[in-house]
């Protein structure tokens, strides 16, 4: 795959969802800034810097902004898991965001619900380009690569069948969904809402500020329910690493 960005930015908020990345780096170097170690180096053929964010949007934003100010990155990437909100996606499946919308944010009546105080915008759209590319690598990865990287065992515990690729809504906020009403409160306010996670739409607001190009992908580890909780770290371990290793692998070869 040809790449379009001189030095790219991967952002992940648990190190199970970027394992074997840095081991892969040629030339690297590692600095630590505000409690975190961002490791740069060569991935594949891409310039890369690579760093854990941990969870929730400000530790998110602070990773971002970090990334953009002191290490002149061109364009950012975040990769993790998320929970489902829609019932075409399933456990296993792969979104990629083709915009962001941060659902706790709710600043009225001052600003209307869910926009952005004073940046009169609720909604951020990912980076057309990078997005594409993104796409194209997850797609190529579950059609080429998933029976090489996934046991039978693994596949057959977290019934991954036909994994397939979305493109949508992710919605962002301080919260653990794990409940159905609330999954379905969020899906009334956003009805095309595919996923939930806790830090991509603090990383969307910080790029756009900044205005660098950004894109983020997450594997589906749960549906938004009372049983989220259940083996998701097996989840992140077993099958969510390996997609994001070879994903990102592919993006920057």
């Amino acid at each position: 795959m040809t790449v379009g960005f001189p030095r790219l930015g991967i952002i992940s908020a648990l190190h199970q969802e970027q394992a074997g990345l840095i081991d892969l780096m040629h030339n690297k170097s590692t600095l630590t800034r505000g409690m975190r170690e961002y490791t740069s180096g060569r991935l594949e053929n891409t310039d890369t810097v690579c760093v854990l964010s941990r969870i929730g949007k400000v530790a998110a934003a602070a990773t971002a902004a970090t990334l953009i100010e002191h290490f002149d990155v061109t364009h950012v990437v975040f990769t993790g898991v998320a929970g489902a909100t829609d019932e075409s996606v399933q456990v296993g499946d792969i979104v990629v965001a083709d915009a962001l919308v941060q659902h706790d944010m709710n600043a009225s009546p001052l600003f209307p619900r869910f926009e952005i105080p004073l940046l009169g915008q609720s909604h951020f759209a990912s980076d057309l380009s990078l997005t594409e590319q993104l796409l194209s690598a997850a797609q190529s990865f579950v059609e080429q690569d998933l029976g090489n990287v996934l046991s039978e065992q693994d596949r057959m515990q977290f019934r991954l069948e036909r994994p397939r690729v979305h493109r949508g809504l992710i919605g962002s906020g301080d919260e653990f969904i794990h409940n159905r009403d609330r999954r379905e409160l969020l899906r009334r306010q956003f009805p095309d809402l595919l996923a939930v996670e806790m830090e991509g739409g603090a990383v969307a607001q910080v790029c756009f500020e900044f205005g660098v190009p950004f894109a983020v992908i997450r594997t589906i580890s749960d549906g938004a329910n009372e049983g989220a909780p259940h083996d998701f770290m097996q989840f992140i371990e077993r099958v969510a690493s390996r997609y994001a290793f070879a994903i990102v692998r592919r993006l920057c070869g």
